[in-house]
């Protein structure tokens, strides 16, 4: 009789410890799925970007849009090699919900020129950062990097002269008019260049196409024989960041691409591909 009623007591015990640890995990504890970030926690997502996918981007530039941009395109005599030059060449890539681009190469009598179109959609794996956010922050660099100047009051200086934040000057005019293929001048003695016209096309942000934007101006460096200027444009528009990239490179020595005609030319299309982002 006495070991049957220790054994009874033991199963007793063991009974309520296992009650008091069970009651110990519901009411005190920490369950596994309630760690900081995981189901348990309360803290709602970011919201997530407004783009899911991405265009086409060798169909998102038109004919009339590259005829501007590309003068040289409508010289081509074989319908086949001109075909082909408005088709554009796809850029190589692995994921084309996240990133995609198209370039395009015409050369003419005048000039070469060059076209790239890029766009890039930005997704956060951070559940405490939106899509938004991430690309805002990815923009933020990128416009770091293109270490614009400082806007200045007046823009007088040749080109090649620093800019207060150290970048050289690539807008200012040229001590001599010069010609750029399209056939207008650029130069201290065109009847359009004045400080402030000159101060304007200085690299810089803009704030009439997408959530932010910046373009970018640059001339080639002293020693080269022909002057090649990019233009860049770069803008973000909700979590797709878009970078447009335009060249042209004077057959003719001394001759300097028109700055203005240039980023006129690019902005125009930055605003077209934001609308057509946005529509």
């Amino acid at each position: 009789m006495q070991r049957k009623a220790y054994v009874t007591g033991t199963v007793a015990v063991l009974a309520a410890l296992l009650a008091a640890c069970t009651s110990g995990s519901d009411e005190g504890g920490r369950s596994d799925n309630s760690n900081p970030g995981g189901p348990g926690t309360a803290t709602a997502a970011a919201e997530p970007g407004k783009y899911r996918t991405l265009p086409e981007p060798c169909g998102v530039v038109g004919h009339d849009t590259l005829d501007a941009l590309l003068p040289g395109i409508k010289e081509i005599a074989d319908e086949e090699q001109r075909q082909r030059a408005y088709a554009g060449e796809a850029s190589l890539t692995y994921n084309t919900d996240r990133k995609v681009g198209c370039r395009w190469k015409v050369e003419s009598a005048a000039a070469t020129d060059h076209l790239s179109v890029d766009f890039e959609r930005v997704v956060s794996y951070d559940n405490a950062v939106s899509d938004d956010s991430q690309a805002e922050q990815l923009f933020a660099r990128l416009q770091t990097a293109a270490d614009l100047p400082a806007p200045s009051a007046s823009a007088t200086a040749d080109f090649g002269t620093a800019s207060p934040s150290g970048k050289p000057s690539t807008t200012a005019p040229s001590a001599t008019p010069s010609t750029s293929p399209s056939g207008s001048v650029s130069g201290s003695s065109s009847p359009s260049s004045s400080p402030s016209s000159t101060a304007e096309l200085q690299p810089r942000t803009l704030d009439d196409v997408g959530d932010e934007a910046f373009l970018d101006d640059q001339l080639g460096g002293p020693g080269s024989t022909a002057k090649q200027r990019t233009v860049t444009v770069a803008f973000r528009t909700s979590n797709v960041i878009v970078t447009i990239r335009y060249e042209e490179s004077p057959t003719t020595v001394g001759v300097v691409p028109d700055s203005k005609e240039m980023q006129d030319r690019a902005r125009k299309l930055a605003a077209r591909l934001d609308d057509s982002l946005s529509g």
